[in-house]
């Protein structure tokens, strides 16, 4: 009985999937087991930056790095899309995953994962390993998308490393039909938004356009960390939750919880 009473928990509720488009299956799939409605709405899609011969080179010169450090699955995965598949560790280097997500798909593409938070699942839980502690003099190699946040390359740098980035993916606002989505603001029957990203949630805003900002900023929104709460509720936005892990189980059980007070 309670497997059942959990599986409709989510009955009749519409929640908002505003991961990419190639993520945004499997929490989806799990909303709708538990009975709700999905509505695919990817605020951001990730695309593989053109400069491959560069990428290329720097990931056949690892030799020079004592530390390799994926920043997400993207990160992961598009690295190898350039490098034709694989990456080839040598004997001074280490692998670093700021969460699990990442270190996942480090091993589904065969690759050790040497360090791993504890406790935590972004830069600031990587920072804390006793590893990264001490890496005065040692070469580091951030593996990333276009832009992002800085401060594991400005705490390393502090801590007296030296520190390259190597960018193999970037995002871009998808152009998607926003209609369906103003329809269900403006009918109020969009019931809890999940967002796993600030740019993510920045995007949802302009592409639903200023117009319909002050309703989108009462329905409930699910996020995955405290810094995209602080950035949500500096834009408006009333009724936020924060999830215990950025991972799809952990965002059901939010929405469930919002929904449910349970």
């Amino acid at each position: 009985m309670e497997a059942q009473i959990l599986t409709q928990a989510l009955t009749g509720v519409r929640v908002l999937v505003t991961r990419p488009a190639h993520q945004a299956e499997h929490l989806a799939s799990l909303i709708e087991q538990h009975g709700g409605s999905a509505i695919r709405f990817p605020t951001l899609a990730i695309m593989a930056r053109d400069e491959l011969d560069s990428i290329r080179q720097t990931l056949a010169n690892l030799d020079a790095y004592q530390w390799l450090i994926f920043i997400s699955a993207n990160a992961v995965n598009f690295a190898l899309k350039a490098n034709d598949g694989k990456i080839d560790r040598n004997k001074t280097v280490r692998f670093a995953a700021v969460g699990q997500a990442t270190a996942q798909a480090m091993i589904s593409a065969g690759l050790v994962v040497d360090i791993l938070p504890e406790n935590g699942y972004n830069s600031e839980a990587l920072l804390a390993m006793p590893a990264l502690q001490q890496v005065d003099g040692q070469q580091c190699l951030i593996v990333r998308g276009e832009g992002g946040r800085e401060q594991l390359a400005t705490t390393l740098r502090s801590r007296g490393a030296k520190v390259n980035y190597l960018e193999v993916y970037k995002r871009i606002i998808p152009r998607i039909d926003s209609s369906p989505v103003v329809n269900l603001l403006v009918q109020q029957q969009l019931d809890v938004i999940t967002i796993t990203s600030a740019e993510a949630l920045q995007n949802l805003s302009l592409m639903l356009g200023e117009a319909y900002h002050q309703r989108l900023s009462l329905i409930p929104l699910v996020v995955v960390s405290e810094r995209i709460r602080g950035i949500a509720a500096d834009m408006g936005f009333k009724r936020i939750a924060v999830t215990d892990s950025p991972i799809d189980t952990a965002i059901l059980e939010t929405v469930i919880t919002c929904v449910t007070g349970e």
